[in-house]
């Protein structure tokens, strides 16, 4: 039974999810001794996190509510426990819930101990701690407080800046406003009160930031700051109103912080690998990214919008990266930096569905690559660009992702991948 995707476990909020949670909190429970649990803003996670508290303390183990938190806030206070679990299914439409699993030190489960939660929850037994065993759960107090108060020790305060803050009604409605005026900044709310319905596609991608846009552009903002529902990703729209790529984005974050080492992942702007950065590259998914920045490396993200600062947390840390690109545009107009670094043209999107995988290589390789890779999907690389298509580990989509040294190439290289994928799909089995 594979439960785990790129980033935890997700599927509708339904019973099965329900039941599903119980399992994990009673899996988790057995192995570790002290818990602690968030969970985000969405209608189904209170429900989530009560099954997975009565797991955790069917198994003897202790539970802490920390209550409803960003992940990233939730990884800093798991540092105090065993393990920390999070019920969130992060850039999902509303409908959607899930679980993810953190360790102490802010990474993900690794693939090892997944594989433990996976056969406990499917094996037909499930041992429980005898009566007199069992715990009574308690809450965690003042995690937010925690959080911003690192936060404060790593930025001054008295920022000159005017700064639009997004926070789709999620988790990072409770941190970041409240962070960034700290720091001094003129902040100005959008969608910043803790709400399951989300007003907007939660998702922080260009398209769904219109109003962002706009309201970066009509307050003359220096920038506008975008999260997810549990605020782990960040993304931007610059002083000029334009959505900033997590192309850009990483090559910013990495320069500010000085990196040498740079963990990022195989969908990634070859961009990178022309500037002065030691840079590997894993499968997508921030999991992959923390694991790798476990063997060392000064700072990790992809573009998706996740952000991995190794000095705070193996946890990406949408919260983190909103302070540091504040504490950047208080210097240096957003725009400008943006314009000053190099960049490739790149389209990124997705076709919904599954492929049969044998029958998608023999279309790809028909395009004649210099070379292949199956580190994750199917990577072709030529001498001007390169294409990538893989499964989505969070959705039931195939995502195709080109890069190239002119538009009218990235834009051939991308509609080969699309065209690849809609022969290769299922439905054509048989026909």
């Amino acid at each position: 039974m594979q439960l785990f995707g790129t980033s935890g476990i997700r599927g509708v909020a339904d019973s099965n999810l329900i039941q599903l949670a119980l399992k994990v909190g009673l899996s988790v429970g057995k192995t570790y001794g002290n818990v602690v649990i968030g969970s985000d803003t969405r209608t189904s996670s209170d429900a989530m996190k009560h099954a997975l508290v009565s797991g955790v303390l069917t198994a003897g183990s202790g539970c802490f509510d920390a209550g409803v938190i960003p992940t990233p806030t939730l990884a800093l206070a798991a540092k105090e426990f065993e393990a920390g679990v999070m019920v969130t299914a992060s850039h999902n439409p509303p409908q959607y819930n899930g679980i993810k699993l953190l360790n102490s030190d802010g990474s993900a489960f690794n693939s090892y101990q997944q594989k433990q939660i996976e056969e406990s929850v499917s094996g037909d037994s499930f041992p429980t701690a005898r009566w007199e065993e069992i715990k009574s759960s308690s809450i965690y107090n003042g995690a937010i407080g925690k959080h911003i108060e690192r936060l404060l020790q790593d930025f001054p305060g008295g920022l000159k800046v005017r700064v639009v803050v997004d926070s789709g009604c999620g988790a990072a409605s409770l941190v970041t406003p409240y962070l960034l005026k700290k720091l001094g900044g003129e902040v100005f709310a959008l969608n910043c009160y803790p709400s399951g319905l989300f007003p907007r596609d939660i998702e922080p991608t260009g398209a769904n930031l219109r109003d962002l846009i706009q309201a970066t552009k009509e307050f003359g903002a220096d920038l506008g700051i975008a999260h997810d529902g549990d605020g782990d990703r960040m993304m931007a729209v610059d002083d000029r109103g334009r959505f900033v790529s997590g192309d850009k984005l990483l090559a910013i974050f990495a320069r500010e912080v000085e990196a040498k080492e740079v963990v990022t992942t195989i969908d990634a702007s070859m961009v990178m690998d022309d500037m002065d950065f030691k840079v590997t590259r894993t499968r997508v998914g921030d999991t992959n990214v923390s694991g790798e920045l476990r063997k060392g490396g000064d700072f990790g993200g992809e573009p998706s919008g996740s952000w991995v600062f190794p000095n705070i947390s193996l946890c990406p840390d949408g919260i983190y990266a909103a302070a540091q690109l504040v504490t950047i545009a208080s210097r240096q107009k957003l725009s400008q930096l943006v314009d000053s670094l190099p960049g490739y043209p790149i389209l990124r999107g997705g076709v919904t569905g599954k492929v049969v995988m044998s029958r998608l290589e023999t279309r790809l390789m028909a395009v004649e690559p210099l070379s292949v890779s199956k580190v994750d999907g199917i990577k072709l690389s030529f001498e001007d660009g390169w294409l990538l298509v893989r499964k989505s580990g969070t959705e039931p989509k195939v995502r195709v992702t080109a890069e190239a040294k002119s538009q009218a190439r990235v834009r051939q290289l991308y509609d080969d991948g699309v065209s690849a994928v809609r022969a290769s799909m299922e439905r054509s089995e048989g026909k």
